[in-house]
């Protein structure tokens, strides 16, 4: 995964039996949450909102920790990701540019970089170990995407812009700039990856890895409830883990 910044792994039957159980805890939950569907009601972004244990097991359901090359830690309750057909479609809290960034870039974003402040300025705030995504339901559609290689050009942009500065502070420096012209590079010179997984496999991303959501496309097919994907991104305790760590 190291070079690439992405890896896919199984099919495996301790990851089937958690998405199983998943799935059925994530129906309970799609059913009984107020939360309102974001990009005209295609999205429902789900942060924490299945109900695993913090050893990561879900209705008596282990978590895979033996099918994964992870080493076991405690877990935050998954976000659950949630596609309907259309995806995306305008919405009131995107701009124009925004809507049009989801739509033509696959909203690509580094997890963890989030906009502070009324400017929205760009800082390291969730530094993340990893990012594990456990698809739920037999679904071919709006695929998460990667580009190969990101972590590389961004953990060497964002070093640069830091290593000045004390890492007690790296938490608090705006990285808009340094953030988005590496994500040009990126664009410029990443391949895109369409990573479709089944239930049973799993997808493995390094932290610092650019990625997304590609738009549902004509052709897609998903269950009813739409793509359900349920991902874990335990966090680190500094931000200088978070760049330096491999």
């Amino acid at each position: 995964m190291v070079e690439a910044g992405w890896q896919k792994i199984g099919p495996d039957p301790a990851i089937r039996a958690w998405a199983d159980a998943a799935r059925n805890a994530a129906l309970d939950t799609l059913a009984a949450t107020p939360e309102p569907w974001r990009c005209g009601g295609t999205w429902f972004v789900g942060v924490d909102a299945l109900p695993n244990r913090s050893d990561g097991s879900i209705q008596g359901t282990p978590f895979p920790w033996s099918a994964l090359p992870l080493t076991p830690e405690p877990l935050h309750a998954a976000q659950l990701s949630v596609i309907r057909p259309g995806y995306p479609q305008p919405s009131p809290d995107e701009t124009p540019s925004a809507f049009a960034f989801r739509r033509d870039r696959d909203a690509a974003h580094l997890d963890g970089l989030l906009p502070i402040g009324p400017k929205k300025a760009r800082m390291v705030k969730e530094p993340h170990a990893w990012i594990l995504g456990l698809p739920l339901n037999d679904s071919v559609a709006s695929p998460l995407t990667v580009w190969e290689g990101s972590h590389i050009i961004l953990r060497a942009a964002l070093m640069q812009a830091l290593a000045p500065l004390p890492p007690e502070a790296w938490g608090d420096i705006d990285l808009t700039l340094t953030y988005q012209t590496a994500r040009r590079e990126i664009f410029a010179t990443c391949r895109r990856v369409e990573l479709v997984a089944r239930p049973g496999e799993a997808t493995l991303l390094h932290r610092l890895t650019l990625h997304g959501v590609a738009p549902w496309r004509p052709g897609d097919t998903a269950p009813p409830e739409g793509r359900m994907i349920a991902y874990l991104r335990p966090q680190l305790s500094s931000v200088q883990d978070w760049l330096k760590r491999p």
